[in-house]
């Protein structure tokens, strides 16, 4: 549980200048920051202003209340009795969170929510801000265990006081509980360690055959194949400047740390493919993922390799989750359909959605690239480009989103992502085939022809290696007693 919360002073000092001079009498946002447990502390980075929805409304405003003048005799009411409620657009600030968490990278989280409003209001909107920190929590998954913690910051006016609370409960529960935590402001970000990580990755996804009820879509397969390998990742070595992480120090040298991750031998797929007689062909996702971790200098090192670790998965899922939402997602062309798709199968739809075994031709989708921003005091955050979209959108999603100032300088935004590296040809993903190439299996025809054909000719290549090894022998036993007798009679 977190009992100490610092933050980055001369951030927050900024925001609360911006909002005592403002005229807003109520703003909620998202808190910007990391929580270590084993620390019991948590540390805030930057608050940021949810925006007004697409209908142009604020994410929160004050309801006033109705007073009865009519009643008399009736005894006096307090004054936070008295004072207007709030009123929180809880899915708004929950999207809001989702979205900007796909900017943040590793040691980056959103951990909470802010607002600024009157103590008397404060004290009368707790059940409805546990609700909102409930909701941001959901989308914005921090552990994979059944507890969570967040933050909730307010900042008061008149005079303006900064406060503190944690909110914690377990998945079997509905109830939270709030609990005030020490909070004060010093230097963040600028003891923080970086760490980056270039980290190729070629996984082959096997794809079967399902009943009609329970059909396979490009989506499930890839979230089940990045899921699965998250447990393989976590259990991965880790190789930090050219050495290998045995203990669980704080990390005390200066400088960007260059982390490589050592995994184990996996099982062949396409071994696995061909002895099941489900199996119908193999999707190869492959590519190269470009990972930022930043570690507080109290934290130890093993933090920050599992932050590299999450920032993996996580930049994975981001980008699979930016198709799924993209409502005018590329239509796979109809001549890669199959004619048994053609019965009762539309072909007009986003392929994330599309069934993969009734696709009989070789396809390809490339996913989005990351670049990465300079956001504050050296750190980077990032975002998500299509093949398509430019650097402006970039620009877009900054001012929207975070409430930054676009970087004016584009040579200042990191690019890793467009010259890949060697087991990589193009950009990020290379390919994602829902079959073999020619070299592998042959899945434009039936799963169980192809597994036939692929015994005859395993059988045929069998057959022409003993021959050979057969042939071999006799010539050498030839030449052999043929150099015996001419010895002999010499």
């Amino acid at each position: 549980m977190v009992k100490a919360v610092v933050g980055e002073e001369t951030q927050l000092k900024s925001i609360e200048d911006r909002l005592s001079q403002s005229r807003f009498p109520v703003q909620a946002g998202l808190v910007i920051g990391k929580i270590s447990s084993p620390l019991e502390r948590g540390f805030v980075f930057d608050l940021v202003p949810t925006p007004p929805n697409d209908a142009g409304e604020p994410a929160c405003s004050l309801l006033e209340t109705v007073k009865d003048e009519k009643k008399k005799g009736s005894k006096p009411k307090s004054q936070a009795a008295d004072s207007p409620s709030l009123v929180i657009d809880d899915d708004w600030v929950a999207e809001h969170a989702r979205q900007v968490a796909r900017m943040l990278v590793g040691g980056m989280k959103v951990v909470g929510i802010y607002i600024w409003v009157t103590n008397d209001v404060f004290k009368n909107s707790t059940i409805m801000l546990s609700q909102s920190i409930k909701g941001v929590a959901e989308a914005t998954p921090l552990l994979q265990t059944d507890r969570e913690e967040r933050l909730l910051i307010h900042i008061s006016y008149s005079p303006i006081r900064w406060t503190c609370r944690s909110c914690t409960w377990t998945s079997n529960t509905t109830s939270s509980s709030l609990q005030p935590c020490d909070f004060k402001m010093g230097r963040v970000l600028t003891s923080l360690q970086t760490f980056k990580c270039t980290y190729n990755f070629n996984l082959r996804l096997l794809v079967c055959h399902e009943s009609a009820s329970n059909l396979q879509t490009l989506s499930d397969i890839l979230r089940q194949g990045i899921s699965h390998h998250a447990k393989e990742l976590k259990d991965a070595k880790a190789v930090i400047d050219g050495n290998l992480v045995l203990n669980d120090e704080p990390c005390t040298l200066d400088g960007v740390h260059e982390v490589e991750l050592l995994l184990p031998f996996m099982k062949d797929t396409y071994t696995e493919a061909c002895s099941r007689k489900d199996a119908l062909g193999v999707l190869v996702f492959s590519g190269s993922v470009h990972a930022f971790a930043y570690l507080n200098s109290k934290e130890a090192i093993s933090q920050a390799v599992s932050d590299i670790k999450g920032d993996i998965i996580t930049s994975l899922q981001s980008r699979l989750d930016i198709i799924c939402d993209d409502a005018y997602g590329d239509v796979w062309p109809k001549n890669d359909i199959s004619p048994e798709a053609s019965d009762g199968t539309s072909t007009d739809k986003p392929v994330s959605q599309l069934v993969l075994h009734l696709l009989r031709k070789e396809c390809s989708l490339p996913f989005p690239r990351r670049v990465f921003v300079p956001w504050l005091a050296g750190t980077y955050i990032c975002d998500y480009l299509q093949p398509s979209e430019t650097l402006e959108v970039l620009k877009d999603h900054c001012v929207e989103l975070l409430s930054m100032e676009a970087p004016a300088d584009a040579s200042t935004i990191l690019e890793p992502e467009i010259e890949a590296p060697s087991l990589v040809t193009k950009s990020f993903w290379d390919v994602a085939n829902p079959f073999h190439s020619v070299s592998s299996l042959p899945l434009e025809k039936s799963g169980g022809h192809a597994r036939e054909e692929n015994r005859k000719e395993s059988t045929k290549s069998d057959n022409v290696n003993v021959r050979a090894a057969i042939f071999f022998l006799l010539l050498s036993i030839l030449v052999g007693f043929v150099l015996y007798v001419v010895r002999r009679s010499r």
